[in-house]
């Protein structure tokens, strides 16, 4: 029977950070603080809101603090109890959840086709999402853009779908850039005609960058097996992605939503800026904040 629902995800954080060292010297990037939170835990709040049930983090070496972070601790639990710091408790609702979470190690980084790999049992045959563990995807309203790529990939019997956001042509070389289906470039999901990873300057397809959020059907781990490594002796997804458009597979593409924002957090940079737009919007410390910055604005 065709399957009805996806509420597998995994989540690849075994990156080792080196744009973002010495922060990321003894803990992972995906758990820099963003606001009040750390990065990975936006990741999993989303993906609970889509209605997902199993979690797989594929991790690498340091990255214990993940597991440490979503596990539940008693011990601290009591201690504020006892406290009477029942407002500290409340943040410790994440922990409290119907969600399971796994772990699998990929010991060497060979790339993020061989991390999803490493997923092959834990998908049992089944359509899974895909979520890059540093990438946060904001939307206004609370809506899940993953709840509706799912509906989309179920309906249409994709074996990919992927989210994709408009960037500057000329920054297009950082990315995986898309290139749409003839007649379907402005509409909000669309065929892929094909797709190349970091395209050399002035030579993308479009300015549509794949927004780090897919869903596979199993034949992505016959496409991974059937994937040449690159020059740096890694398995990149987009290879495997264009190699299912190859075996004749449907792979597909839905836009970010507008009011939609990607924040990846890959460089200083894009982290500094998350973290200012997070905290801005924060509903305790949003306002000092706000106030803070008009009178730091004044003085540069």
């Amino acid at each position: 029977m065709p399957q009805t629902e996806i509420t597998k995800v995994v989540i690849p954080v075994a990156g080792l950070g080196t744009r973002l060292l010495p922060a990321t010297k003894s803990q992972p990037k995906e758990m820099l603080p963003v606001g009040r939170r750390p990065v990975v835990q936006y990741v999993v709040e989303e993906m609970e809101a889509a209605g997902i049930k199993q979690i797989l983090f594929v991790t690498g070496r340091k990255k214990m603090a993940i597991e440490d972070h979503f596990d539940a601790d008693p011990e601290l639990a009591k201690s504020l109890s006892a406290g009477g710091a029942y407002g500290m408790l409340e943040e410790l609702k994440y922990t409290e959840t119907d969600v399971r979470f796994f772990y699998t190690r990929q010991s060497v980084p060979l790339g993020l086709a061989d991390a999803v790999n490493h997923a092959v049992e834990f998908a049992n045959g089944e359509h899974i999402v895909v979520a890059l563990g540093d990438s946060i995807i904001k939307s206004p309203d609370g809506s899940s853009l993953i709840r509706e790529m799912i509906e989309l990939h179920l309906r249409e019997g994709a074996a990919c779908t992927l989210a994709v956001e408009e960037v500057d042509l000329d920054e297009a070389y950082r990315y995986g850039i898309v290139k749409p289906a003839n007649g379907q470039e402005g509409q909000a999901a669309f065929a892929l005609d094909g797709l190349v990873e970091k395209p050399n300057l002035g030579a993308a397809p479009s300015n549509l960058a794949i927004a780090a959020r897919y869903i596979f059907s199993p034949a992505i781990f016959e496409a991974i097996r059937r994937t040449a490594p690159d020059r740096q002796g890694e398995l990149q997804l987009t290879d495997s992605i264009r190699l299912l458009m190859q075996l004749g597979h449907k792979v597909q593409a839905m836009r970010l939503r507008p009011g939609e924002r990607r924040y990846d957090i890959g460089n200083f940079e894009s982290y500094f800026k998350a973290f200012i737009d997070f905290a801005l919007a924060d509903e305790k410390y949003g306002y000092m904040i706000r106030q803070y910055l008009k009178r730091k604005a004044r003085e540069l």
